[in-house]
């Protein structure tokens, strides 16, 4: 009979990769909103119950974290990405909130594309988990994540450049103004989110070379 020294480590990449579907799951019902607005209700609490799920497996890592003793890549950056996958969640349900609440008549066309964007990263962020996992190059796929976000700060740019260009100051039109800023602001915050943790990884990568 043998016996463990120390207690078998938990699978710290499988969590992530976990955390990833849910995330990507998540960007794809927001893509869906954003490219047909039919059934927006059911698809926001469609998010909203993904980001329950995420929140919970974000704790799970967490309380694992602090109690394991030997694990795969340095406690800090297990928590980094742990605590940026769950972010990158909450800003995909928050600008999936906003557009449902809001009452818009139409997503315009810069949001759709950075929400298109914002899936695509997402989806190579897992590929960069595994990466990270199996110890391979990160180099292409990094630099596709980035011409995604640079992608998103021109869209970013032409979709407020357009709602102030609107000479229109009824209520109305000034209200439809805030609204759109908040929902940009937070695709802003997701897709720089997602870049950074990106960077951080290709980091991570380095660091375990």
């Amino acid at each position: 009979m043998t016996f463990r020294l120390f207690p078998k480590a938990p699978k710290f990449f499988a969590f992530f990769r976990e955390q990833n579907r849910i995330i990507v799951e998540a960007a794809t019902i927001l893509d869906t909103i954003a490219q047909d607005f039919t059934g927006c209700d059911v698809r926001c609490q469609m998010v909203n119950r993904l980001e329950a799920e995420g929140d919970n497996l974000n704790r799970t890592i967490s309380q694992l974290l602090s109690t394991t003793f030997i694990t795969p890549i340095d406690r800090e950056d297990i928590h980094q990405i742990n605590v940026s996958q769950e972010t990158i969640l909450n800003h995909i349900q928050a600008i999936s909130n906003r557009i449902g609440v809001y009452e818009f008549t139409r997503i315009r066309f810069p949001a759709q594309r950075m929400v298109s964007n914002l899936k695509e990263m997402v989806i190579a962020i897992g590929l960069l988990l595994a990466m990270l996992e199996s110890k391979k190059d990160v180099d292409e796929t990094v630099g596709q994540v980035k011409f995604k976000k640079k992608e998103c700060e021109m869209l970013l740019l032409s979709g407020l450049g357009e709602l102030y260009a609107n000479h229109d100051s009824s209520p109305e039109q000034v209200m439809e103004i805030m609204k759109w800023t908040h929902v940009y602001d937070r695709i802003d915050k997701a897709f720089n989110r997602a870049w950074q943790l990106a960077k951080a990884i290709e980091g991570i990568v380095l660091k375990n070379a």
